[in-house]
Parts: C-alpha cells; sequence; structure tokens
C-alpha cells in the first residue's frame, strides 16, 4: 500500500508543479475542473493497481492526466517506460504498430489509472498495449451530476452531446479531435474507433475495465456502420475481454468474454441484464488494486483466459508465427509430460508458455521522449 500511495503524492506533487503554465491556457476551465480531476487520480490510484507505474512515468504523465483522447504506448514491466502520444500519426511512429491489445480504462479517467490497467495487461501478455485516455472535462462534470458515476452505460447518449462545450472552452486538440465540428460521440470513442479502423495497426486483444467497457463499445458499432470489411477482419482474429462490466458488442465478434467480480454489485449496476458474465473472479470486487483486498487480479484472469482460449491467429501475422512459434490455430498436442514446478507466485510455467503462443514474443521497447508529452490543459455467438 505504501507504494500505491507514493505514487499517487508524487503524481499528484508533479501536476502541481504545472499548474501555473497550464492556466495560461483556458483558466477558468482548469480552474474549474481542476478538483474533480485531483478527486478522480485518488479514485483510479484505488481502483487500479498503479504501483507497477514507475516513478518516472507517473512524473512523466502527470502533466497530461485528463487529456481525454491522447494514447499511451505501456510496455511489460521492465521493459521500458510508457509513451505518451498526441494523435494516431505519432502513436505509429513511437512504435504503435508492437502493440498487441487495445485496453481502455474506466473509474476516474485519468492518465495514471490508464496506464497502470494497460501495465496489467502488458503483463499478461507480454507484449505493448496501446491505452485510450478517457480524461475528465466539462461534459463528464455535467452527466456526473445526473448520475453518470454510477449510470454510465444507461446515460451514453448525453456525455458526447456536451463534448461541444470542452471544445468551446478550449479542450485541447489531441487523439481523433475534429476541428471545429461537434460530433455524435465522446473523444475517448473517436480515438478508439480511429485506432481499430487504422491499417497500419492490428491488435488481437480488445479490453475494458468499467466505463471503459462502454467506450470500447461504442468504436466498435460506430465502425460496424462505416467500414464492414475491416470490422469483418477485427473479429476474425481478435478477442474481446470486458471486466467490470458487460456491455453489448457487435454480433460479428464472437469470442467475447465477460469476466465479473464475485461480489461487484456496482459492475452489476452498469452491466447489460441479458448478457451473462462467462468468467466470476471468486471474493473480487470492482476494483483491481491487488493492494487492497478483494481486488479482481487483470494479469493473472487475462493469462488463465487466454491459456484455456488462445487467440485465433491473424492472416497477416501467420506466417510469421508458423515460423517462430507454431501456427496458433493448430490443435495442442496432449502433454504427457509430468507437471511443471511451479513458479514464484503459484502459477504453472505452462499457463505463461501458453499465453505466449497467443502473442509475438518480440516485443519493441518504446523511447521515451526527453519532455513532457501534450498537457490535458495546453495545446461464441455471444447473445449480445
Amino acid at each position: 500500500m505504501f507504494q500505491t500511495a507514493f505514487t499517487l503524492s508524487l503524481t499528484q506533487f508533479a501536476r502541481t508543479l504545472s499548474l501555473p503554465e497550464r492556466l495560461q491556457h483556458s483558466p477558468l476551465r482548469n480552474l474549474a475542473l481542476e478538483g474533480f480531476r485531483q478527486r478522480n487520480l485518488a479514485l483510479d490510484a484505488l481502483f487500479y493497481d498503479v504501483k507497477v507505474i514507475t516513478p518516472e512515468e507517473a512524473f512523466y504523465i502527470s502533466d497530461s492526466l485528463a487529456a481525454e483522447g491522447a494514447i499511451l504506448i505501456v510496455p511489460p514491466s521492465g521493459l521500458g517506460g510508457l509513451t505518451l502520444c498526441e494523435t494516431i500519426d505519432e502513436f505509429v511512429l513511437r512504435g504503435g504498430g508492437n502493440a498487441r491489445a487495445l485496453a481502455v480504462a474506466g473509474i476516474g479517467g485519468s492518465a495514471l489509472g490508464a496506464a497502470a490497467f494497460a501495465r496489467n495487461v502488458a503483463d499478461a501478455i507480454d507484449a505493448p498495449v496501446a491505452v485510450v485516455v478517457s480524461g475528465y472535462g466539462i461534459a463528464d462534470a455535467i452527466t456526473e451530476a445526473f448520475g453518470g458515476l454510477l449510470f454510465f452505460g444507461h446515460l451514453r447518449g448525453l456525455r458526447p452531446l456536451l463534448e461541444s462545450l470542452d471544445d468551446l472552452a478550449g479542450r485541447p486538440k489531441v487523439g481523433a479531435q475534429r476541428d471545429g465540428t461537434a460530433a455524435r460521440t465522446s473523444l475517448d470513442t473517436r480515438t478508439a474507433q480511429a485506432l481499430l479502423a487504422d491499417p497500419r495497426l492490428s491488435f488481437r486483444l480488445l479490453t475494458g475495465h468499467s466505463k471503459g467497457n462502454l467506450v470500447l463499445s461504442a468504436a466498435l458499432h460506430n465502425l460496424c456502420k462505416q467500414d464492414e470489411a475491416r470490422i469483418t477482419e477485427l473479429a476474425r482474429h481478435a478477442k474481446i475481454v470486458t471486466i467490470g462490466a458487460r456491455i453489448a458488442m457487435p454480433p460479428v465478434f464472437t469470442d467475447v468474454v465477460d469476466v465479473m467480480g464475485e461480489w461487484d454489485w456496482f459492475g452489476e449496476i452498469n452491466s447489460r441484464a441479458f448478457i451473462h458474465a462467462d468468467r466470476r473472479v471468486a471474493q473480487a470486487w470492482h476494483h483491481t488494486n491487488t493492494d487492497l483486498g478483494g481486488h479482481l487480479p487483470v494479469t493473472t484472469t487475462l493469462r488463465e483466459i487466454l491459456a484455456a482460449s488462445p487467440i485465433v491467429g491473424s492472416p497477416k501475422t501467420a506466417e510469421h508465427q508458423d515460423e517462430t512459434l507454431g501456427a496458433i490455430s493448430k490443435p495442442a498436442m496432449p502433454n504427457t509430460e509430468a507437471p511443471l514446478p511451479a513458479v514464484p507466485d503459484g502459477r504453472q510455467k505452462a499457463t505463461r508458455e501458453a499465453v505466449k503462443k497467443a502473442f509475438p514474443v518480440s516485443i519493441a521497447a518504446a523511447a521515451q521522449p526527453a519532455g513532457f508529452g501534450a498537457s490535458d490543459d495546453a495545446q461464441s455467438a455471444k447473445p449480445h
């Protein structure tokens, strides 16, 4: 718990140092929202495993905690620092093409919570993960007043309509921002959709936690209407894992696993009743912070899911995998050897090896830029 408190305190301190610079742009907006953003940062520190983010990384992203639409490239623990990107093109140039999963966090929507959730996912698949920051702006404050914190799944149409107020108040143009035009979807959703639609990128795992599942669902449904060929290609080789909220995904996606904690009443309130949980984690609530009791262990849970149900190989990477790891679609041979010894954390090495077969082992560690990124205040057929 000490490491969680230290990471939170360091991030808050670094953000305070950058406040004078951020107030030079849209001072009224930033002053009005800063208290909410600090509160959401504390919520994310409780709900996410923020201790997996190093002090250097926490300091690096502190200036962009609420930059809705910003993209982070998060490698596994010990394999390089995370990278903050303002646009899709920058994401690709900085090594985003090596990301094998797209993640979207929920709860407070801070960059710290998003990075922590993505780091848990990256550790599970041993590959870099792209994560979209949900942020916190005027639209979020208004929808929250109408109960958006508890009923985000049922108020999904309100927030996009109010985001035009954020644009008028001088919101920074990051992510898939459209210059001077109002949109029917929120900026985090548009950014996730742009990443999924980009032919330069190939994600094999799509995962979200809490409200992040709603963002992911909206992005996929919008893409279904705009690019049927692309969505068909994604559905052919991508697995979707939702955590903490069951949200309807497009019917073309048949490999969907809905994960819920046994005690997660908060997630149940915001879930669709007609969608049944595929996996319930015993004695787990809504949070993923391993420092607290009743947590849902993201890394362990994902490893077990991927080991039991590997992802179908992508046509673009099948040839390479045949030469290095073997075709993912081939059935595994029966194991006649004695069980492998338990690793220090109590899991079998066989589980980790099964996960590696589902993802390329080559990991390009993204180089961390010298300075801060863009400030949030500056410039089976499943019955879903």
